[in-house]
Formats: structure tokens, sequence, C-alpha cells
């Protein structure tokens, strides 16, 4: 009596569940690949709207402390206040309050020897950051 031949391969079933645990593998790469994009997307976002925030810094620094009032810039400007090449999504709007200097938190009305500027960054109308500072006549 011959013993029946084993036959060598993979079975139907086992193939089955090697392509479900590829196609598994590749659908999770798809969707961290999409995941990794978009937050990508989001630093970039970010790093740019702090350097715009530095520029208003920047400027701000070099203005008599009575200049300083509020201002929104509908399109990115550098610390010379020329519109910079590539930037037209982004827009900085500036707010300058009077705070007192017991509680530099919160506005005051008249004039006081601090201001708080605030600048706000905006791509497409969309708020990404913003930032504040104190300045005072000195």
């Amino acid at each position: 009596m011959k013993s029946p031949k084993k036959s060598t391969g993979f079975t139907l079933i086992e193939a089955l569940m090697a392509a479900m645990l590829i196609g598994l593998a590749i659908a999770a790469l798809a969707a961290s690949s999409g995941a990794f994009t978009t937050y990508n997307a989001a630093g970039v976002d970010l790093s740019t709207a702090e350097f715009l925030i530095e520029e208003i810094r920047e400027k701000t620094a070099s203005m008599a402390f009575n200049d300083l009032s509020n201002c929104n810039y509908p399109a990115a400007v550098d610390a010379n206040g020329d519109l910079i090449d590539g930037f037209s999504a982004y827009a900085q709007n500036v707010t300058v309050d009077y705070v007192n200097q017991d509680d530099l938190t919160h506005p005051v009305t008249g004039p006081k020897d601090f201001r708080r500027v605030t600048v706000k960054i905006l791509k497409n109308n969309r708020e990404i950051t913003s930032s504040s500072w104190i300045r005072a006549n000195y």
C-alpha cells in the first residue's frame, strides 16, 4: 500500500489570509501617510505664522510708543511694511490695548504707560496662531 503523497505549497485559505494581511498593511501605510501629510502641512503653517509674528514684532519695536495702533494687513508684510511675495494667503491683524502696570492682562481705557500688542495670523481667513507682548513708554 502506498501512502498518499502530501502536496507542497499553500492551501487556498492560507493564500487568502496572506493576501488579507498584506492588504491591511498597505491600507495602514496609506492612512498613516495621509496623516503625516496633514500634520506636516499644519506644522508648515504654524512655522510660517510664527515668522510673520516676528516680522510684526520687529516692526513695532522700531515704532515710537505713541505710534502704536490697531492695524490689519490683508497680505503678509515684513518689518519694513513691505509685502512679502508668496504669502498672499496670510493676513496679520494687530491689536493694541492700553493696560495697567498692575494687571497686564485686561485692557483699560485712557492713555497708560503700558500697551499690549496682540498679533493674530490668519491663513485664508482662518486663525493659525496669535501672540502678545507688552511695550512700555520709556
